[in-house]
C-alpha cells in the first residue's frame, strides 16, 4: 500500500481529516475485508488527492475550475482504483457484486461518452465547485448546516438560503443535460412533460409518463434529479456520482451523522455552534437514576433486615434475587447502581452482591464501583474486571475476554491515522473500547464508532450498525489523530466493556 500523501499546508491537512473517513467507508463497501478496504482506500486517496492538486481545486488553492468537489472526487477514485484491481488480477479482494458491476455496461457509462453519463454526475460537475461542495455535504454526507458552513467558510445565517438556491441551480443544470442527451422519439416527447410535473410538489404524474419512467433508465434518473421535493435528491446524487454501492454509502453516512449528533458525539461537534443541552440533560438523567438506585438499595436493605422466620426470610431473599430491584430494573441502572458509599455490602447481601458482579459493568472508566463483590474489591484497578461474564441480555454491555491489535496505518507531521481491531470470546450486543495515550495524542475524527476523550483516556462506542458481535468474532474501527511531541507511541490500558484486553 502506498503511503498517503503528506499535507502541503494546514488547509490540506484539514481536508485529509474531513475526507478520509468517507473514502474508507466506501472502500469498505467495495472490498471483502478490513485489510483490503484500508489498502484500497489508501491507493484511491493518493490518486484522488493527486487529481485534486493537478486541478487546483478546493482549499488547495488554484484557478477556479469546474470539477467535482473533493469528497466525490475521492469516491470516484475508489471506483477507478477498484477497476484497476480487477484488471490487474486482484479482483478476488473486491466485493463479488462490485466485480459483476465493473464488467457490465452500467460501469462503462461512468467513463464513456460524456453525453451518456448519468445526469446527476454531469449536473454536479457543471456547478461551480463551492456550490457543488455545499450540495454534496448537505445532501449526501448529511452534515448539519452549521458544520457545512464552517467547512466552507460560509455565513451560518444564510447557508440555508444558499443551499436552496444551489438545489434550484442543480435542477436547472440537470434539465439542460437531459435535453442534450441523445434520446429516442418517445423520450423526447416526454421531456417537457417531465420538467413540468417535477417542478410542482403537488403535481400528479400522468399514467403514461409513469409507465415510461418504469422502463427508461435515463428518464428515471432525470426525474430523480429534477424532483427536488420528496427527499429523493440524496439518492440521485449518490447513485449518479458514485455508481455501484451509492445507496449503501448514503445509508452509512446517514448513520454516521446520527452517531455524531447523538449522545456520544465529540466535543468538537458541540463547539460548532450547536446547543449543549444534550449533555446537561444526560447528566440530569444520570444523577436522577443514581438517586433512584440509592433509594431502592436502602428500601431493599430495610426489607431484608425485617424480623421474620427462617423460612420466610429465605423466601424474601430468594424473591429479591429473582426480581433484582436494585441491580437490574433497567439497563442504565446496572451502570450507576454501584455507588462509592457501598450501601449494600457483600457481608449483608451476598446474593445481591453476586448478581451485581455478574450483571456487567456499564461505565467502568468513569466511576468507582462500590457494590463490588469480595473478588472485585481486591482488584487494584476498578476498571479491570473479570474477563468472563454472564450471558448478555438486550441493551446490556457484557465484559468479555479480548485481544486488541493497534495498527498505525500512516503518520505525517502532527497527524496520524490508526485502526483498532478487537477480537472477543463472548458474544456482544454492544461494545465500548477504551485506551490511554502517553504522548498527548488527541483523536480528531473516528469512523464506525463514536469517540469521547478525557485527557489521555479515549473511549470508542459502537455504532448502531456494528454493535452486535458474535462469539470469537472481531470488529474494527479507525480514526485520525494529532500528536505534538517528539514521539507517537502506541496506546496502552485497553479495555472492552471494562474488561482488560491483551495487546
Amino acid at each position: 500500500m502506498p503511503d498517503l500523501p503528506t499535507p502541503q499546508d494546514a488547509a490540506e491537512a484539514a481536508l485529509f481529516t474531513e475526507s478520509w473517513d468517507a473514502v474508507l467507508s466506501y472502500a469498505d463497501l467495495c472490498t471483502s475485508g478490513a485489510a483490503s478496504a484500508t489498502e484500497l482506500a489508501g491507493e484511491a486517496f493518493a490518486l484522488g488527492i493527486q487529481e485534486a492538486r493537478s486541478a487546483g481545486s478546493g482549499p488547495m488553492r488554484g484557478p477556479a475550475r469546474r470539477v467535482l468537489p473533493v469528497i466525490p472526487l475521492l469516491l470516484t477514485a475508489v471506483r477507478t482504483t477498484a477497476a484497476t484491481w480487477e484488471l490487474a488480477g486482484r479482483g478476488h479482494r473486491l466485493d463479488p457484486d462490485l466485480r459483476l458491476w465493473l464488467n457490465s455496461e452500467k460501469a462503462a457509462r461512468y467513463h464513456g461518452m460524456p453525453l451518456q453519463r448519468p445526469i446527476a454526475l454531469r449536473g454536479l460537475r457543471d456547478l461551480q465547485e463551492a456550490d457543488a461542495a455545499l450540495l454534496w455535504l448537505a445532501e449526501v454526507e448529511a452534515l448539519p448546516l452549521t458544520v457545512v458552513a464552517r467547512r466552507l467558510s460560509l455565513d451560518p445565517a444564510v447557508v440555508s438560503s444558499e443551499l436552496a438556491q444551489v438545489r434550484a441551480l442543480f435542477r436547472d443544470r440537470c434539465h439542460r443535460n437531459h435535453l442534450d442527451t441523445p434520446m429516442d422519439a418517445e423520450c423526447r416527447s416526454y421531456a417537457r412533460l417531465l420538467d413540468a410535473v417535477t417542478r410542482s410538489p403537488a403535481a400528479d404524474t400522468p399514467e403514461d409518463l409513469s409507465r415510461h419512467l418504469a422502463t427508461c433508465v435515463q428518464c428515471a434518473e432525470a426525474a430523480a434529479c429534477l424532483r427536488l421535493a420528496g427527499g429523493g435528491l440524496p439518492a440521485a446524487l449518490a447513485g449518479g456520482v458514485i455508481g455501484w454501492g451509492g445507496l449503501a454509502y448514503l445509508e452509512r453516512r446517514r448513520r454516521a451523522a446520527e452517531v455524531r449528533l447523538g449522545a456520544g458525539r465529540p466535543v468538537a461537534e458541540l463547539e460548532a455552534g450547536e446547543p449543549k443541552e444534550g449533555a446537561s440533560k444526560a447528566r440530569l438523567v444520570r444523577n436522577s437514576l443514581l438517586a433512584a438506585a440509592v433509594l431502592l438499595s436502602l428500601v431493599a436493605l430495610g426489607v431484608s433486615m425485617m424480623p421474620m422466620g427462617g423460612s420466610g426470610h429465605d423466601n424474601v431473599a430468594g424473591d429479591d434475587t429473582g426480581t433484582q430491584p436494585v441491580g437490574d430494573p433497567a439497563p442504565t441502572l446496572s451502570s450507576i447502581g454501584a455507588h462509592p458509599s457501598g450501601t449494600a455490602s457483600s457481608s449483608t447481601r451476598p446474593t445481591t452482591s453476586s448478581t451485581a458482579t455478574d450483571s456487567g459493568d456499564k461505565n467502568p472508566d468513569t466511576e468507582p464501583q462500590g457494590t463490588a463483590s469480595a473478588t472485585a474489591s481486591n482488584s487494584p484497578d476498578p476498571t479491570k474486571s473479570s474477563g468472563s461474564g454472564s450471558g448478555s441480555g438486550s441493551g446490556t454491555t457484557t465484559p468479555a475476554t479480548c485481544d486488541v491489535t493497534y495498527d498505525l496505518v500512516n503518520q505525517w507531521p502532527d497527524g496520524f491515522q490508526a485502526a483498532i481491531t478487537v477480537t472477543t470470546t463472548k458474544a456482544l450486543d454492544t461494545w465500548r473500547v477504551a485506551w490511554s495515550y502517553r504522548d498527548g495524542q488527541q483523536v480528531t475524527q473516528m469512523w464506525d464508532a463514536s469517540v469521547a476523550q478525557d485527557g489521555s483516556r479515549v473511549t470508542a462506542t459502537a455504532a448502531d450498525y456494528n454493535k452486535n458481535v458474535a462469539a470469537d468474532g472481531s470488529f474494527t474501527f479507525g480514526f485520525l489523530g494529532t500528536w505534538n511531541n517528539s514521539k507517537n507511541s502506541a496506546p496502552s490500558g485497553f479495555t472492552l466493556n471494562g474488561a482488560s484486553c491483551s495487546k
